[in-house]
């Protein structure tokens, strides 16, 4: 099976402030870094070792390394460093890949890759490139991470980086192997292991012969498979990498896995059991492994490996267990509370369908005890359970368009299809979207005057109109906070006119809520609104309760817009205006200054 990729190619020198760490791996590393944090002083050094820390601790405990990468940022932020926010940002992202959180993982490494364009830091942009390139790999987007691959590349060989290029080519080759181009796998990672030893770096050396293991694997050279498995395994036991580690010691348990089920090489009962036991022993290592570091990703892809290899001794529940085990964590790296419904009631029904073949199985041998004497019994039983499985069936079929009636209602149609089809859906970068903030004014003295029941009804009559302005234009609503509401207007699917879409809406809620003041009095409220077109990332976020969100400069911007919208008024930015200005009559305000943005022109629509 393919390597994951795991590496980090951040070439932000987060070492820089410990001459010997270059020279340490592992937990002997973590704590030469500890030592050297001085007490209490608030200064870049501090910020360097926070971020190397974090750095250190991606393949051992990512929790730790979040820890300490936040802490970076924060001292960063505040000495208002911007190559140590950058640095911090890239180090937080590289730690949530390792948890397989890659929403979270994106979102870092876009902040830093800006950061460090906005610097013109080259290594680092290239290394930012490799970051957001195995999000995709781990996505199993390839097409993407050979894209971004290819940038990093290109920018490391301009540098003449062998660093960085090493990485990027072994990275590239593991590409090339999860898309079973095995001869282009071994081309890059020998190309890679060469550079490797040239420059003394263990790990990466042992990370290529991990993936020409693999490779060998597919192409069932199993003998070479293990010598450099087993090479890999050695060097990341002595560097104390536990993170790819597992992946080496499953991948030599998925090695003699191939050997037991390969029916070209001719074996012995004997000799096939003695590869079945190797598999076990070290896959059973690598799932332990997982599990001891909390990588969600390893621990379901070796999980179902040893299921199979149970299932081959004759161990059925560990089998059983095992399989299990592999679902959970499937559904905690790529799925989400309804994807976890419809998989327990396929797994349902698939029982149900193995109890009704038992019975049937059972009937006939009663039928072929008894005679014809019962046969008459056997065929009422059989249709008997004939109609309970069609009931069955139906009961199914009513929860499963249930639970996709529940996605399309809290995602978009597009990315509640892909999550169904695939159990992930990644997120997206959109370049030209529009974001309305909206807020009510003078919701507290409203509130004062009403019961907590006629407050709630106010808001849902408000915002159930809302819902339908925006749906009939076209427009993604995002959420509601309080008495807040987002909408989007331009993704997922592109509209070349979403400024125009959005205004639009946004003048039908201002002459609702106008109408409605004049009926309701103060019992209703007086909305304010805000606009701005912009670049947003958007995804799924959490596992628990999750939700279709965006982030972006282009979100805070459209907030501060609708800070400084007035009630009944609809607020644009310059960018919007630029957009809409030949379809809607506005007038200029001047230049007013924004929270955290400074001074921004701005617009009411009439």
């Amino acid at each position: 099976m393919a390597m994951r990729i795991k590496w980090v190619i951040l070439s932000l020198c987060v070492f820089c402030a410990l001459p010997c760490a270059a020279r340490l791996h592992g937990q002997p590393l973590i704590d030469s870094l500890i030592k050297e944090l001085p007490n209490g002083k608030e200064d870049t050094n501090n910020v360097k070792l926070r971020n190397a820390l974090c750095y250190a601790y991606v393949n051992i405990d990512p929790a730790h390394g979040i820890l300490y990468g936040e802490s970076a940022l924060a001292l960063a932020d505040k000495l208002e460093w911007k190559k140590g926010i950058a640095t911090a940002y890239g180090m937080l992202g590289v730690n949530y890949m390792s948890r397989s959180d890659y929403p979270k993982a994106l979102d870092y490494a876009l902040k830093s890759l800006k950061l460090n364009e906005e610097l013109g830091d080259k290594k680092s942009i290239a290394g930012n490139y490799g970051n957001i390139a195995n999000i995709y790999n781990n996505q199993e987007n390839y097409t993407s991470a050979l894209d971004y691959y290819s940038r990093a590349q290109k920018i490391f060989e301009e540098l003449g980086a062998k660093d960085g290029l090493a990485i990027t080519l072994g990275n590239i080759g593991n590409t090339y192997n999860n898309l079973n181009n095995y001869a282009k796998n071994l081309e890059y990672s020998m190309r890679a292991l060469k550079l490797c030893e040239e420059l003394n770096d263990r790990h990466g050396i042992a990370s290529d012969l991990g993936n020409i293991s693999s490779s060998y694997t597919s192409l069932h050279n199993y003998p070479k498979a293990l010598e450099y498995g087993l090479r890999a395994i050695k060097i990341f036991e002595e560097l104390g990498d536990k993170n790819d580690l597992i992946a080496n010691v499953g991948n030599i348990g998925a090695c003699y896995l191939a050997m037991a089920r390969d029916t070209i090489v001719a074996q012995t009962a004997n000799e096939k059991k003695e590869k079945l036991n190797k598999a076990l022993e070290y896959l059973s290592r690598a799932v332990a492994l997982a599990k001891e570091i909390g990588d969600l990703d390893y621990l379901q892809t070796y999980s179902l490996n040893l299921s199979e290899v149970q299932k081959m001794t004759g161990d059925y529940i560990g089998a059983l267990e095992s399989y299990q085990q592999y679902v959970t964590m499937h559904d905690s790296v790529f799925g989400s509370a309804n994807k976890i419904k419809i998989i327990e009631l396929e797994r349902k029904r698939e029982q149900d369908l193995k109890n009704l073949e038992l019975a049937q199985k059972h009937n006939e041998r009663i039928f072929f005890i008894a005679g014809i004497a019962l046969l008459l019994l056997v065929i009422l039983f059989v249709l008997r359970n004939y109609n309970l499985q069609k009931r069955s069936n139906k009961l199914l079929s009513g929860e499963k368009k249930r639970s996709d009636d529940l996605l399309l209602n809290i995602l978009p149609a597009g990315v509640a299809e892909e999550l169904k089809e695939t159990g992930t859906a990644a997120a997206k970068y959109f370049e030209n979207v529009t974001v309305m903030f909206t807020d009510f004014v003078g919701f507290t003295k409203a509130a004062e005057n009403m019961t907590p029941q006629q407050l709630v009804d106010e808001l849902h009559t408000c915002f159930k109109a809302f819902d339908e302005i925006i749906r009939k234009n076209k427009i993604e609503k995002i959420k509601t906070v309080g008495d807040a509401y987002l909408a989007t207007s331009g993704l997922p699917i592109a509209n070349p006119k979403h400024a125009t879409a959005m205004v639009n809406a946004a003048r039908e809620i201002a002459n609702f809520m106008a109408e409605r003041k004049k009926k309701m009095g103060e019992r209703t409220f007086e909305v304010r609104i805000g606009i701005h077109s912009g670049n947003v990332v958007a995804g799924i976020v959490g596992v628990i309760k999750f939700a279709y969100d965006i982030w972006g400069d282009t979100v805070n911007t459209a907030a501060r817009m609708e800070e400084k919208s007035e009630p009944g008024r609809i607020n644009i930015s310059q960018t919007t205006y630029e957009l809409v200005k030949d379809e809607f009559h506005c007038s200029y305000r001047g230049e007013i200054d924004a929270k955290n943005k400074g001074v921004m022109k701005m617009y009411f629509v009439e």
